[in-house]
């Protein structure tokens, strides 16, 4: 009953946190982290002791596997050298520098133990920097990067940590820890390889949505286990899973189990990554009260716990800024990936936040340690310390050093390209399919609503919010109030008895499933009031009518000449490149730039959307 008692507290802690963080414009996993400080100290809570093996087999594989599922491994693979040097290389650095000022601090705690201490407070946590670099808006490249190392770098960690145990249980040589690298590396490369082929192949084979999703919430633990079970890395075979898995799912068939999937994951990650600040925050009186009697002196732990806090944050930016700039001396890496500005290492230097894994770590210590008491609360400062100190202080330097995040804007323009495109092929594919004997109001169907989806990616370009909806936004409002009509006579029909449960049952998902899609709409946020739209990608690439098109003038006054000769609203306006005739997109009633197209062949129209440059090229539907 207590521990029921305990998991229904932490849940709602954790919901209710989340929503007063959310509602405030505050740090979610910061505002738990501090709940979870002020209640470690509330008489009426027992103390709690975090089970290392909770954490590293409970909680460590799903939350990896739900950041790795969803982290693109194209991004990935083309950050490699970062990801690499930050994970493998500053890992190692970090655990040898931290160890030898541990041990300058308190010689009388044995070296390999103090190295132990560096391998555990090396690797900034997974959930932490992924939580907070989603909320501060840093450059994506930056984010690629941070959530990159996070997946990895847990492995590094793990490993320096079993050498530096084992040494201080006896003597390991540099061929030990090396073979340790090679086996952890390799065998949880192969083990993650496999299971993710295992667990692909046989949810291709599960048509039931419930037992498709059950397989997809085994997956991290059928790869984490066996990894272990042979010493290789179980933190890298799971990220290779989650990676290798999150690649292929949107080309397995069965939609509504990779939507079943989704939604199950979202709310497992939500739960578990929370929960992990929380309890962190409850471990503090715990860990402080266990240092009191030390026979170091209460004084000079906690001084000495504050440098080792100190050089947490000053040897990442000494690792950061040279692995950054000294590769890029070598001219073919320079000319395959230029150097970024100062600003780019300045912030990964900074987005360095340790989390639970470093305070399960450091409980995987030998009891008998010497000192252990010291090594774990210098633990808790220093994630603690980088929790506060950098995660609130990293939103206002992303700010203050100009660093812009993802164009929303430039987003909706490339799906929008990337809609019409896809929408092309639809179309392509239902022309090689149709027959002369198909009913001719099932084809038009069939394009209307293809169109439509497409059209509705565009209808949010260069419409700023204040103005009315779109058609596609005013549609799903008045279809949204018409399923609630529509459920509401289906539950009053309910209480009348005359229907079977099942057949009730199926109407109401179907009502359901249409809100779900509805709900997109609705709340999809206005990419044009978001910023600018200068600069903008060619998600399709380039072609001969775009490369000659000149740019021209965006007119004083534009407006739709055909919207008003006929009486209908323009949704978008765009303007030949040709002959600077204005019409508006395939959104409005009119479609009057496409028909301009159509009755002329002029090629190109650009967008006269106030801070919008984009051109589009209607021969070979390509955005540039």
């Amino acid at each position: 009953m207590d521990i029921a008692l305990g998991l229904l507290v932490i849940v709602a802690v954790v919901c209710a946190g989340s929503a007063v963080g959310r509602k405030l414009n505050l740090p979610v996993p910061l505002l738990l982290v501090l709940a979870g400080v002020a209640g470690s100290f509330l008489p009426f809570i027992p103390p709690v002791e975090l089970n290392p093996e909770l954490v590293l087999v409970g909680l460590l594989p799903p939350l990896l596997y739900a950041a790795a599922f969803r982290t693109s491994l194209f991004d990935f693979t083309s950050n490699r050298r970062s990801i690499g040097l930050l994970s493998v290389g500053y890992v190692i650095f970090g655990t040898l520098g931290v160890g030898l000022v541990v041990w300058w601090l308190f010689p009388e705690i044995p070296l390999p133990a103090a190295i132990a201490l560096g391998a555990v407070v090396a690797p900034p946590d997974a959930v932490a920097a992924t939580a907070i670099a989603r909320r501060v808006g840093m450059p994506r490249r930056i984010v690629n990067i941070l959530e990159g190392e996070s997946l990895v770098n847990d492995a590094t960690a793990l490993v320096c940590l079993r050498a530096a145990v084992a040494a201080i249980a006896g003597s390991v040589s540099a061929l030990d820890v090396a073979g340790g690298f090679v086996l952890a590396a390799g065998g949880g490369l192969v083990v993650g390889l496999g299971a993710a082929y295992i667990l692909t192949e046989i949810r291709k084979r599960i048509s039931n949505v419930a037992i498709n999703t059950s397989t997809s919430l085994m997956a991290p633990f059928v790869a984490f286990l066996p990894a272990e079970a042979i010493h290789a890395s179980g933190v890298l075979a799971v990220v290779v899973t989650g990676l290798v898995m999150g690649t292929k799912a949107p080309s397995m068939p069965n939609g509504a189990a990779r939507q079943s999937a989704r939604s199950n994951w979202d709310t497992v990650q939500f739960l578990l990554e929370n929960a992990v600040f929380l309890l962190i925050g409850l471990q503090v009186r715990t860990i402080v009260d266990s240092v009191q009697d030390d026979s170091l002196g209460a004084g000079r732990v906690w001084l000495g716990c504050a440098v080792i806090l100190l050089a947490v944050l000053v040897l990442r930016p000494l690792w950061v800024f040279p692995s950054t700039y000294l590769p890029r001396l070598i001219p073919a890496v320079q000319r395959k990936d230029p150097a970024p500005p100062w600003q780019f290492p300045a912030i990964v230097s900074w987005a360095g936040m340790r989390g639970v894994v470093t305070l399960a770590a450091v409980l995987t210590l030998p009891g008998d340690l010497e000192h252990r008491n010291v090594l774990v609360l210098a633990a808790m400062v220093v994630v603690g310390g980088t929790l506060v100190l950098q995660g609130f202080t990293l939103p206002a330097l992303v700010r203050a050093l100009g660093l812009p995040g993802p164009d929303r804007r430039e987003d909706a323009l490339n799906q929008a390209s990337l809609m019409q495109l896809a929408t092309a092929a639809g179309m392509e594919r239902l022309e090689q399919l149709r027959r002369d004997s198909d009913p001719p109001e099932v084809m038009d169907m069939l394009r209307r609503r293809t169109q439509e989806r497409g059209l509705a990616a565009w209808e949010r370009l260069g419409r700023p919010a204040a103005e009315a909806a779109t058609p596609s936004q005013r549609y799903a409002q008045l279809r949204m109030a018409m399923l609630e009509a529509e459920r509401d006579k289906v539950l009053e029909l309910r209480r009348g008895g005359d229907y079977a449960h099942e057949v009730l049952s199926e109407v109401l998902e179907r009502l359901d499933v249409e809100e779900s899609m509805l709900d997109a709409s609705l709340n999809e946020l206005d990419s044009a009031a978001a910023g600018g739209g200068e600069g903008l990608s060619q998600p399709g690439g380039a072609c001969d009518h775009l490369t000659a098109a000149m740019p021209s003038p965006r007119p004083d006054n534009p407006a739709c000449a055909g919207c008003e000769r006929e009486g209908t609203t323009p949704v978008h306006l765009r303007m030949c490149l040709a002959c600077g005739h204005v019409g508006c997109c395939d959104s409005s009633a009119g479609r009057h730039a496409s028909r301009h197209f159509k009755e002329t062949g002029h090629p190109v129209m650009r967008s006269i959307e106030p801070g919008e440059e984009w051109r589009w090229c209607y021969v070979d539907d390509l955005l540039g």
